[in-house]
């Protein structure tokens, strides 16, 4: 499948928002909130080839946790308020402001390595392997 530079940031921002397979955009990428699945239960892409590591916790926290801390340490200069408002402010914001876009993260790190076949080293094999399943694919849906 060969698009353009803004189809495929487009695709790749679709499918990893909603966590939609790379491949067809409509089965599911994820089993559970941050457990890819082993394949999409449409198209049967093998994920086996998606392997996001700690980047969705690195662009999670750079992202959002540095701007929220300069927020809030600026917040704690400009009006020093008692500990408890940043109990009940400054650590839930924190905390759920990286928690919450991992799973968005995760899938457009996955639906990038996809879409630009992007692999590590060691890996050329499984990607034949996994090009070789959807030439063939191909092949019997167009016969």
């Amino acid at each position: 499948m060969q698009m353009a530079d803004d189809q495929k940031f487009l695709w790749i921002f679709r499918c990893g928002l909603k966590g939609l397979c790379p491949r067809c955009g409509e089965g599911h990428m994820f089993s559970r909130w941050l457990k890819i699945a082993d394949k999409c239960d449409v198209c049967h892409l093998d994920f086996r080839f998606a392997s996001p590591d700690d980047g969705p916790a690195f662009f999670s926290l750079c992202i959002v946790a540095f701007p929220l801390v300069f927020l809030i340490v600026w917040f704690e200069v400009a009006v020093s308020p008692p500990f408890w408002v940043h109990l009940l402010t400054s650590f839930p914001l924190v905390s759920l402001g990286c928690i919450l876009p991992l799973q968005p993260i995760k899938g457009w790190l996955v639906a990038s390595q996809y879409v630009n076949k992007a692999q590590e080293a060691g890996t050329e094999q499984l990607w034949a392997q996994l090009n070789k399943t959807d030439e063939d694919e191909t092949k019997s849906d167009g016969s």
